[in-house]
């Protein structure tokens, strides 16, 4: 019966509306009764455990409507693309050439030399190299000193830059664990235990940790807008985050204990000592919190227009502010961090971050623009049961995406009639009401959110979704999944370090093993990444908009 019914052939108004009214109710019965089910079947399999025995198996149901597992918007939001095989024989650097002999018995008589056909093969030598050094040793009886030859450059201790190079290409580059790493290498011949590899990968590393800092300082430098993004990652067991800040030139990595606002500057100002600023801009926001006005005029007494560290801001707090709750402090140090940030002369002030709708998010940057991708995910993940609402949720994602197309076309040659066009076109799109009751307050919640999600209206050259960040932070749950998580902060400190360098120099076409090689073994002939960053910058002039109002 249901999957005839069609409101719209109802005549009388009254009927069809209790009806609609009818149909939401029993939508949200079946979602009712769905959590219901699953909560009853999670505490059914805990007891199971409890007893020793297992719990229910996973079996997909074969009764409509299914439960879709998939909730990404890859599908609708893509424009298939002819696939065209490419050339790579012309890209082949030769090493050495060998000449490759026919059998003189396999000739007859008559046969004539007509020269040679090239096919080039690729081939790697995967051996160890070990070395016996025989270093000279000089004494001076006169100095009563004795003088010995120092090793060649790169080479340090046991192990040379090959190794050092390898395992670190193999544990960040290649998504290796540790222990898979020294099993390759002992399997090659290399003697060498557990704890080597694992100071290899984290120990006296400070001259990567500073590369990372000028690449991130170019990074910010590039662009007046950054994507930004985190994922979950265990310290020594413990719950952390990592935030992946990013744009077409680089990827960045943080792992912190936490993701509210101040972590948020910590990681946008590389986490330099926090700063703190009571001005207009640090007021308006306390107002706009709900800071009382009593409040308000004793804040006003701390003194403004004055940088601030954490600990004279507290200590001014206790004086001024007495007794102050947790969330009005909160309001406080959030609003005080923004406005410090904001007259930040030292450092790149982010102007607009492309993200989810997290709040941690807002007033960090003068602009927000939030990700379509993440928004029509809300879409996919509504499951009606009756057939009539799933119609209805079907043709409006189609439409939804549809109208992202035209904001990628937009982009492409960005004209201010087309900007009024599509103003116009959101406004129209999202006023659909469609009397399913899940989809309309869904539609509600995405109008309310129109000026960040236009905001390529006013600056076409940003993405219209996070995918580059999301790819960042897919790369650490990879890395999460193998190697679970790092022990020490000085661990967290490598993974963020090297990450960030692998995934920088993939963009930038840079192979990171020779990078890390080169590094390694001190010769230092390739540019830095944050060099190359900067050069790159000009040609693309990510912040056109910006350049040009």
């Amino acid at each position: 019966m249901l999957e005839d019914l069609a409101l719209h052939s109802i005549a009388d108004d009254r009927a069809r509306e209790l009806i609609r009214h009818l149909l939401n109710l029993l939508e949200d019965v079946t979602a009712d009764l769905r959590a219901a089910q699953a909560e009853i079947q999670r505490l059914r399999d805990e007891l199971n455990r409890i007893k020793g025995e297992q719990g229910q198996p996973t079996i997909k149901a074969n009764t409509p409507p299914p439960p879709p597992q998939d909730h990404s918007s890859e599908q609708e939001r893509r424009t298939p693309q002819a696939w065209v095989k490419g050339r790579k024989t012309a890209r082949i650097p030769i090493d050495r050439e060998q000449v490759a002999q026919v059998d003189p018995d396999c000739l007859p008589p008559d046969a004539v030399f007509k020269g040679y056909e090239d096919v080039g093969v690729q081939d790697v030598i995967f051996r160890t190299d070990n070395i016996l050094f025989h270093k000279e040793t000089f004494y001076s009886p006169s100095q009563h000193t004795t003088f010995l030859a120092s090793l060649p450059q790169g080479y340090r201790g046991q192990f040379g830059p090959g190794i050092k190079s390898l395992a670190l290409v193999l544990y960040f580059g290649g998504q290796m664990s540790e222990p898979k790493v020294a099993e390759l290498l002992r399997s090659m011949g290399v003697q060498i235990s557990d704890g080597a590899v694992s100071n290899f990968l984290i120990k006296d590393q400070a001259a990567f940790h500073a590369e990372k800092d000028a690449l991130y300082q170019a990074g910010l430098a590039s662009s007046p807008w950054q994507h930004l993004d985190d994922t979950s990652t265990r310290v020594n067991g413990q719950n952390g985050y990592c935030h992946i800040v990013c744009n077409p030139l680089y990827t960045a990595y943080f792992t912190t204990a936490a993701k509210d606002r101040l972590t948020i500057i910590d990681v946008l100002t590389n986490h330099r000592p926090r700063r703190f600023l009571v001005n207009a801009e640090a007021l308006g926001y306390v107002e706009a919190g709900g800071l009382s006005a009593v409040r308000r005029r004793q804040l006003a007494q701390v003194p403004s227009a004055v940088i601030m560290d954490e600990a004279t801001l507290l200590a001014l707090l206790e004086v001024h502010l007495p007794g102050l709750g947790l969330q009005q402090r909160k309001w406080i140090l959030d609003a005080t961090a923004v406005a410090a940030y904001h007259a930040d002369l030292e450092c790149p002030v982010v102007r607009l971050l492309v993200c989810d709708d997290a709040p941690q998010f807002t007033l960090v940057t003068e602009e927000l623009a939030l990700c379509w991708v993440h928004e029509g995910r809300h879409y996919k993940q509504l499951v009606p049961y009756v057939p009539y609402h799933r119609t209805l949720v079907e043709d409006f994602v189609q439409r939804f995406w549809a109208y992202y197309d035209q904001l990628l076309a937009y982009r492409e040659q960005p004209t201010p009639e087309d900007a009024a066009r599509l103003n116009g076109g959101f406004e129209v799109l999202f006023a659909t009401v469609t009397g399913y009751q899940a989809l309309d307050e869904r539609i509600a919640k995405t109008r309310a959110k129109k000026g960040c999600l236009l905001m390529v209206l006013t600056h076409p050259e940003i993405p219209l979704h996070n995918n580059p960040a999301e790819l960042g932070a897919r790369a650490r749950v990879r890395k999460r999944d193998v190697s679970f998580g790092p022990r020490t902060r000085e661990g967290a400190q490598a993974w963020d370090t090297f990450m960030t360098l692998v995934e920088t120099a993939t963009k930038l076409g840079v192979s990171f093993y020779h990078y890390i090689h080169d590094r390694v073994s001190g010769a230092y002939q390739m540019p830095p990444l944050a060099d190359i960053i900067e050069e790159r910058a000009k040609l693309l002039n990510l912040g056109v908009s910006w350049n040009t109002s």
